[in-house]
């Protein structure tokens, strides 16, 4: 079936098997591997990319349903000239990741969670987080690298 999309601000279109997932999608036909692919069943939050501005989880949803998107992974989030978005940004200055497995998915469900609540305390962020899984950093530094971002983005 023929899929046409809107990926990181450039328009796609390709033929794909209707089971593809937009997990498989991003990384094998775009060749866009910073989106991960953990569980494929939407637990870890590996894969969390903004379809049309809010957080999804990209290997629970099919490409198909995505018709007309317009969606965000983490390679889209810095400017054409390389300049990181806050939040990923604050990761690295935070030393909010070990690892990195997490990180995309982190950054992506933190960016909408700032998007829709600006005003978040610790305690909505953490809650937020809560399906995003990291095994290495305890999220100590994620949740102060979101905090950092937040002062960051309302500035601006």
């Amino acid at each position: 079936m023929q899929v046409e999309l809107t990926v990181n601000g450039k328009s796609v279109s390709a033929d794909v098997a209707p089971n593809t997932l937009l997990s498989g999608f991003i990384r094998e036909h775009l060749l866009l591997t910073g989106t991960h692919r953990g569980c494929d069943t939407a637990q870890c939050g590996a894969c969390t990319v903004l379809a049309d501005g809010q957080a999804i989880k990209s290997c629970n949803v099919l490409v198909a349903q995505m018709q007309g998107a317009d969606v965000t992974t983490i390679e889209g989030l810095a400017s054409a000239d390389g300049t990181l978005h806050p939040m990923q940004a604050a990761f690295k200055e935070c030393h909010g990741l070990q690892c990195g497995f997490c990180t995309p998915g982190m950054i992506m469900s933190a960016v909408d969670l700032l998007q829709q609540n600006p005003d978040a305390s610790e305690e909505e962020i953490r809650s937020q987080l809560e399906g995003n899984l990291c095994r290495c950093t305890g999220y100590q530094n994620i949740v102060k690298a979101v905090q950092t971002a937040q002062k960051e983005m309302a500035t601006a």
